[in-house]
């Protein structure tokens, strides 16, 4: 009875993390919503932060920007832990991940990042720190990883990239493993600017199970569980729900007949399932 107890609590404590997330659209990153991020991570005095550069070309160059801003902003020591496949299996490396109290994860190619934490200890030491407590921060490409599903940005069906889709078909969206941090919901970023409506929709005609979240730049949503509040300067655009889906024999273009889209602004909340 004890051991079926236990079990149960581990999986609601696995189920409902202690710790937050604070999802940046990409774009600039003014003091004020980085301000709410440390707010958000609740930072004392011994705590320090990681920033996880791996998504960039140009890594120690993201750091030093992200450094240079939040110097101003805290006096918590800001460390930078740029992985390769040879480090991601360092557990003493691995382990200040896990114990840092928050965590940011910089911009670039969301599949670059993936590349090198996939199935290593430090995928397991951000997913640990996120259960016990720390705050998950990331922007454009550290946006993407956050969802299960992860929108990489290329497409099956053509072969050149291409910052937005010219339409919906079926089929079309590629995704890989993300971080799993957010499983009931797939994330976009840079969205209103970079007009990507129809990948999210693609994203929701795969995954119709799953809230499609658009981030703008200059904007956060930050995850509490299951509930999501909106920071930062533009708009968070949320499809969900759509019925009546159906694709074309000639072309596997889509139709859906109904679905639910939501815009909301800073201070405004919502709750995903």
């Amino acid at each position: 009875m004890i051991a079926s107890l236990l079990v149960v609590s581990s999986l609601l404590q696995a189920q409902n993390p202690k710790g937050k997330l604070f999802i940046i659209g990409g774009g600039n990153r003014s003091d004020d919503l980085m301000k709410q991020v440390l707010a958000t991570a609740e930072l004392n005095k011994k705590d320090y932060i990681v920033v996880l550069p791996m998504s960039s070309e140009e890594p120690d160059s993201a750091f030093i920007f992200f450094k240079t801003q939040m110097v101003k902003l805290t006096s918590n020591p800001i460390v930078m832990l740029n992985f390769t496949a040879a480090t991601a299996q360092n557990k003493v490396l691995t382990d200040s991940v896990q114990k840092a109290k928050l965590i940011f994860i910089s911009g670039g190619d969301q599949t670059r990042f993936m590349a090198v934490i996939n199935n290593t200890p430090v995928k397991t030491a951000i997913q640990k720190a996120y259960e016990n407590g720390s705050t998950i921060s990331g922007t454009s490409a550290g946006a993407a990883v956050m969802s299960e599903k992860m929108i990489t940005g290329n497409q099956k069906l053509q072969k050149e990239y291409s910052g937005t889709f010219d339409n919906i078909r079926y089929d079309n969206l590629e995704t890989s493993e993300g971080l799993g941090l957010l499983k009931t919901a797939v994330i976009d970023q840079h969205f209103l600017k970079r007009n990507r409506y129809n990948r999210l929709l693609s994203a929701l005609v795969e995954f119709p199970d799953l809230a499609g979240i658009g981030i703008d730049e200059s904007t956060a949503i930050i995850v509490r569980n299951n509930q999501i509040e909106v920071a930062g300067e533009s708009e968070v655009i949320v499809v969900r729900n759509p019925k009546g889906v159906s694709k074309s024999k000639k072309n596997n273009l889509i139709s859906i007949e109904k679905l639910e889209m939501s815009i909301y602004t800073a201070g405004q909340k919502f709750n995903i399932k």
